[in-house]
């Protein structure tokens, strides 16, 4: 009876009949339904071309089902133990009340007999349908099963340095920064809305970045699951999970994030990316966003970039002072080129504006290529590129190179033209500096080689390497006890010099988390291309040759300086396996008669000295065993 009803009456032409709505209007909302799964009734209270007292009497004339306004019902506990949380959020539908053997509920799909059918079999009784709009189920059933306002999973945590304690959701402002036009007339009247009324997604994104900034974090993950939506925040260098959303609110989370970024929010199977700000009253932060369809869904990352926050030194950095010494060397050459290479979130882009604030004064014209611009530094000429418009690293490159500059920084190497540019501009005159994703700082050499740049460009252009991690900081609550036999052969077996005589563990508290750890610092390796580095690239370029000359010239690796990190208590030998492979260490040398020596000679073949690497590794297994038969 009612599906007869509703197939003779259509939603549209009862508001056109009734002088709600007119044909021009109805017509451009109808074109705008076509390929979208959102409902008539919701898209024309979202334009504002319909008051919602119209739309909900008409849309009950339609269906002959009540509407009822969930903001005004509080349903009781043992009403909603009836129905599940993830049936709740599936259906968009919320228990109201019983009536004897019928349970009210109210529900965005009142006609839909399948969702009824399952409503019925869940509870036991005879379901009563009542219609309500989406946003108001949605915020219902988030008050009524406790999950907006749900404390975060350690709440008693309080906020690290730069926080927005104390912002309220009114100092807040969001500001759309793209100029597409794409639709704009929709999304600015969806952003106007959204604006206006402090809807459950306004709100949820709203904490969730109040919430990450608080903590310190970098980045936001938004991961569709199952049953909800998981959110986690990357603070130094570690995901946390923050909180749990009810799939009942994925898509309008989503589609508020990709409104003010400026995304398509009909278009959900191909990847986007987009950006907005967020403006509190004393910091201002620059989202950048992608989206990413998943199984369940679209799945959402937002990185906050702080432009303005303050810059970082080199002494700031944690560069030993004598690496910090040659590295400064190395900016003070009028020419050539410095990589600083690492995987992604090594700090890569804030060692190179460190060196730009020590290079940059009134006499020097300093050029930038960036993707993004991370930073804003006065006095320095930054570009942003713009693929599309077909803006990249090399056509940059190539205006740059007319535009006389001393020093240029370019964001990253990532392809043959790029690399070969700067080589070449490091030949003309000009201070390089730019990023490469490598391992280690030999390893640099052997891609820019696989990036067929000619070996001889790459001996005469480079002029250093610095390879860089970032280690969790022990946070002050650390302990600080003698170390035992074990921690002791950990050390020496992965290449201390001499066995520590006390370890720093990591606790936990407020100011950290939880985690024992706060903060983060750097550890380095820099390789300089001296002459012989250079004959070796140009003759046969094996990254082997290259190691065992460099370490015999004393080069300290990333693992040695990570491990010495171990040692001052800045760090644990945990935090430093887990950013650094140590089986980088390459073959020992004989310090005698400096041949190559494997790990499985104790003493040199050649002229029978002590091979040391390897016999400080052998004591390091001994000695818990001696411990052990000393206890006996």
């Amino acid at each position: 009876m009612l599906m007869a009803q509703l197939k003779r009456k259509r939603l549209g032409e009862v508001l056109r009949d009734g002088g709600k709505i007119s044909n021009a209007d109805l017509a451009r909302v109808i074109e705008e339904q076509q390929g979208k799964l959102a409902h008539l009734g919701e898209l024309l209270f979202e334009r504002g071309l319909m008051d919602k007292n119209d739309l909900a009497g008409a849309i009950a004339e339609v269906t002959r089902i009540p509407y009822v306004d969930c903001s005004a019902e509080t349903p009781e506990a043992a009403i909603i133990d009836l129905v599940p949380l993830a049936l709740a959020s599936k259906f968009c539908a919320l228990p109201l009340r019983r009536e004897g053997m019928n349970l009210v509920v109210v529900m965005s799909q009142p006609q839909d007999l399948n969702q009824i059918q399952q409503l019925r079999f869940s509870t036991g009784l005879e379901v009563s349908p009542r219609f309500g709009f989406r946003e108001e189920i949605e915020a219902a059933i988030g008050r009524a099963y406790g999950v907006l306002e749900g404390p975060s999973p350690e709440p008693e945590a309080p906020a690290p340095p730069r926080t927005s304690e104390g912002v309220t959701e009114n100092q807040i402002e969001f500001v759309s920064t793209s100029t597409r036009m794409n639709n704009r007339e929709a999304i600015e009247a969806v952003q106007a809305e959204l604006s206006q009324r402090r809807t459950p997604a306004v709100r949820l994104v709203t904490e969730v970045i109040l919430a990450a900034m608080d903590r310190g974090a970098s980045d936001i993950h938004i991961e569709p699951q199952a049953l909800q939506l998981s959110v986690r925040i990357r603070v130094d260098g570690v995901l946390r999970d923050l909180r749990s959303i009810p799939r009942a609110l994925q898509n309008s989370l989503i589609s508020r994030i990709k409104i003010l970024s400026d995304m398509d929010i009909a278009d959900r199977r191909a990847p986007q990316d987009g950006r907005f700000l967020v403006k509190l009253p004393d910091r201002q932060l620059d989202m950048r966003v992608s989206s990413l369809p998943t199984q369940y869904g679209e799945k959402i990352v937002m990185r906050l970039l702080e432009s303005d926050a303050p810059m970082r030194t080199l002494e700031e950095l944690g560069l030993e002072p004598g690496l910090e010494q040659r590295f400064l060397k190395l900016l003070t050459m009028p020419q050539g080129t410095i990589l600083v290479t690492g995987p992604t979130g090594s700090g890569k882009s804030t060692t190179l504006y460190a060196a730009l604030n020590v290079l940059r004064n009134s006499a020097v014209n300093i050029v930038t290529v960036e993707d993004p611009v991370e930073y804003v530094l006065p006095g320095v000429n930054q570009v942003h590129v713009n693929t599309k418009a077909g803006l990249t690293f090399a056509s940059c490159l190539r205006s740059i190179l007319r535009q006389d500059p001393n020093i240029i920084m370019v964001g990253e190497i990532r392809d043959q033209e790029t690399a070969e540019i700067c080589m070449k501009a490091a030949q003309t005159g000009h201070l390089v500096l730019t990023t490469l994703h490598t391992n280690d700082s030999i390893s640099a050499i052997v891609r820019l080689i696989d990036l067929d740049v000619p070996a001889y460009l790459i001996a005469s252009s480079v002029s250093g390497i610095l390879a860089q991690r970032l280690a969790r900081r022990l946070c002050k609550c650390h302990n600080r006890v003698p170390a035992d036999n074990e921690f002791a052969a950990q050390m020496l077996a992965a290449g201390a010099e001499s066995a520590p005589e006390w370890r720093s563990v990591a606790v936990g508290c407020p100011d950290c988390d939880r985690t024992g750890y706060r903060g983060r610092v750097g550890v380095y390796e820099l390789l300089v291309l001296d002459d012989g580095v250079r004959n070796i690239i140009r003759t046969s370029a094996r990254s082997d040759e290259i190691l065992r000359y460099v370490r015999s010239q004393g080069m300290r690796l990333m693992q040695e300086d990570g491990l010495e990190r171990v040692a001052e208590g800045v760090t644990t030998l945990e935090e430093i396996q887990r950013i650094i492979s140590f089986e980088s260490l390459g073959p020992a040398e004989c310090p005698t008669c400096k041949r190559s020596l494997t790990s499985a000679f104790l003493f040199c073949p050649f002229c029978g000295e002590k091979n040391l690497v390897t016999n400080k590794r052998a004591e390091a297994k001994v000695l818990p065993t001696l411990e052990v038969a000393t206890r006996r």
